[in-house]
């Protein structure tokens, strides 16, 4: 087993949500921590574990993130982290598992599946080892205590419910 650091110049945590019914508003979170211990190449077996700080959400509006930031949302005073703990994981295809772990949003803890591909292993330009994975998953966040919403003129809703969570991790092994 082998524990990894993330890179995070070169990892992402990017969310996406249906608009008014008709388009995606994309963001992500900017500071997060990941843990994993186990074998790249097999991640069966690995203990892996996410950390999100809420408070570090964009949109690339201002007026938005703050609102879900705020107790209509994440109330990331309350509740200022997003966490993930695998609790089992399955080989699926070569490179490819099924990742299911606890993910607690507000007080509300969910288990969740990411379905996850190795990318695979290299050498960066300093002769430091890098390994790959690429996550998604989709959730609905009205079950993780995410209700807000607005009725439209028109019929439907201002904000979507299933949320798509696409996650691209770069780590190196610890030293």
């Amino acid at each position: 087993m082998t524990k990894f650091n993330l890179d995070a110049a070169h990892s992402s945590i990017d969310f996406s949500v249906k608009h008014m019914m008709v388009s995606k508003v994309k963001g992500s979170f900017t500071h997060f921590s990941a843990d994993l211990e186990g074998t790249a190449e097999d991640l069966t077996g690995a203990s892996i574990t996410f950390n999100i700080d809420v408070n570090s959400i964009n949109t690339n509006h201002e007026d938005r993130d703050n609102h879900l930031r705020g107790e209509d949302f994440f109330d990331a005073e309350k509740y200022p982290s997003i966490t993930f703990e695998a609790t089992e994981i399955q080989n699926t295809d070569i490179g490819e598992y099924d990742v299911t772990g606890n993910l607690t949003i507000k007080d509300v803890t969910k288990p969740v599946t990411f379905e996850v591909e190795y990318g695979g292993k290299g050498k960066n330009p300093w002769g430091q080892e890098v390994v790959a994975f690429s996550a998604e998953t989709k959730v609905n966040r009205k079950e993780f205590g995410l209700v807000w919403n607005q009725a439209l003129e028109t019929g439907g809703v201002l904000v979507g419910e299933d949320i798509k969570i696409s996650v691209e991790l770069e780590l190196n092994p610890a030293e």
